[in-house]
């Protein structure tokens, strides 16, 4: 079993930045690929970044590139979520996640994820 939780979320203006983390416990937590999705009020979960197991590889929603980075410590079984030049439109309620798979490579697909986190609130005012 993998425990998530967040923490870091909250009120930014536009332009600004935060840093999520995503706390995991869990034998096997650092050994799985981790990803962060959003849900906006009255829409689809989507996904924002994931990360694999290792570090070494990342890979972005097309909306957020450029501007979030998501990194992972395996000693401290943490992940973060950079999020800089914060538009209005990323406000949202972000989870974090766990694959399934052990050693697994990051994936933007929800079904591979097993674990969830209970989320943070994100809100960019204009």
């Amino acid at each position: 079993q993998v425990q998530l939780v967040e923490s870091g979320g909250g009120l930014v203006q536009a332009g600004g930045s935060l840093r999520l983390s995503c706390a995991a416990s869990g034998r096997t937590s650092s050994s799985r690929a981790m990803g962060y999705f959003r849900q906006a009020p009255g829409k689809e979960r989507e996904f924002v970044a994931s990360i694999s197991w290792s570090g070494s590889s990342t890979t972005y929603a097309d909306s957020v590139k450029g501007r979030f980075t998501i990194s992972r410590d395996n000693v401290k079984n943490t992940v973060y979520l950079q999020m800089n030049s914060l538009k209005p439109e990323d406000t949202a309620l972000y989870f974090c996640a766990a694959a399934a798979a052990i050693f697994g490579s990051r994936t933007d697909r929800q079904l591979e994820y097993a674990y969830w986190g209970q989320g943070t609130q994100v809100t960019v005012s204009s």
